[in-house]
């Protein structure tokens, strides 16, 4: 008889405000992923379990907030949960730079399998502090992580999450001291809130959770997708996930202005775009990373050839994009 996995919360970086949670998270298996191990077979096998998860269903969720705050949610069938619901205000727990600590655990009587932590697994959800002047959405992939997007048959995609582990994988030259700039903001010490918005599915949250912290990011709400079912229709008419999710954060802070930053190589030019111009007063500027695609620079370039409400910048390097901020008067 195998012995069962151990099961536990993965309580995804999240966002919201003094008035309103917004939780997401999952509940499966514990499965032990180290992430960083070396070695092709491991990794193979790193990647097969962060996709092959065996999600905890239907199941009752208590989170708690200081030693007073109680909310409950439950799971869906993947295992995946979402409490999103106005509160009272909650702004004194958050920290000088807005975050939140939560805690989150079974509620389940049956469950009788062994749960780490005693059944207490950590969460944050990040209020964005009042000194903010601007807040940061950023892609991840070939945007401050290089994944290969623009390879031929994606096969450099492949290669780089599936045979490289996330404590081995580096950032673009630049990318951290230019996200630490935007952080702090012109006063070096505002507090701008970081959203790093991705296509990538929520299977592989650690992996980039931990690349971010690894490469001193500035900590901030990852937003990650569904890992799409291979029998769901689409509506032609439909947004990509990203688009809606970036909505949703300005629907959520009607008062914050922000900055895009994404690169050239997929769909982030016609996501800010599209974005830009439907909130032409909230966007500061649109930068998009270069890729070594000659069709696709064409492409976006003609894009946005007409285009003058907002910045945009195509940037070779974070260097360019520092200096461009700087005379924008974004950062110091």
């Amino acid at each position: 008889m195998f012995k069962k996995d151990p099961l536990q919360i993965i309580a995804f970086q999240t966002y919201g405000s003094s008035n309103h949670i917004y939780l997401r998270g999952r509940a499966i298996e514990d499965e032990n992923i180290n992430l960083e191990q070396k070695g092709v077979f491991q990794l193979l096998f790193n990647a097969w379990k962060r996709f092959e998860t065996d999600e905890i269903k239907n199941t009752k969720l208590k989170v708690k907030m200081g030693d007073d705050k109680f909310f409950y949610t439950k799971t869906d069938n993947d295992g995946y949960f979402l409490l999103d619901e106005k509160v009272e205000d909650i702004s004194a727990y958050a920290n000088e730079e807005g975050w939140v600590n939560l805690e989150f655990s079974f509620r389940e009587e049956q469950i009788s399998r062994t749960i780490q932590s005693e059944n207490r697994f950590p969460g944050e959800m990040l209020i964005p502090s009042k000194k903010a002047s601007f807040g940061v959405i950023s892609d991840i992939d070939d945007t401050i992580l290089h994944t290969g997007l623009t390879s031929t048959l994606k096969w450099r995609v492949l290669i780089n999450t599936l045979l490289t582990s996330s404590g081995k994988r580096l950032p673009l030259e630049g990318a951290t001291e230019f996200y630490h700039l935007l952080h702090q903001g012109k006063t070096g010490n505002e507090a701008n809130p970081i959203f790093y918005v991705s296509h990538s599915p929520w299977n592989l949250y650690r992996y980039l959770k931990y690349f971010l912290k690894k490469n001193n990011f500035p900590k901030g709400p990852i937003v990650l997708r569904n890992f799409p079912s291979p029998f769901s229709k689409k509506n032609k008419d439909d947004k990509p996930q990203k688009q809606k999710e970036i909505l949703n954060l300005l629907k959520a802070y009607p008062k914050l202005k922000f900055i895009l930053i994404g690169d050239s190589g997929e769909h982030d030019p016609d996501i800010y775009l599209e974005v830009a111009q439907a909130y032409p007063d909230r966007i500061l500027a649109i930068y998009l990373r270069s890729v070594n695609h000659k069709k696709k620079m064409l492409r976006v370039s003609g894009l946005y050839k007409d285009y003058k409400t907002t910045p945009v910048l195509l940037i070779e390097s974070s260097k360019q994009a520092i200096e461009h901020a700087k005379r924008n008067k974004f950062v110091t």
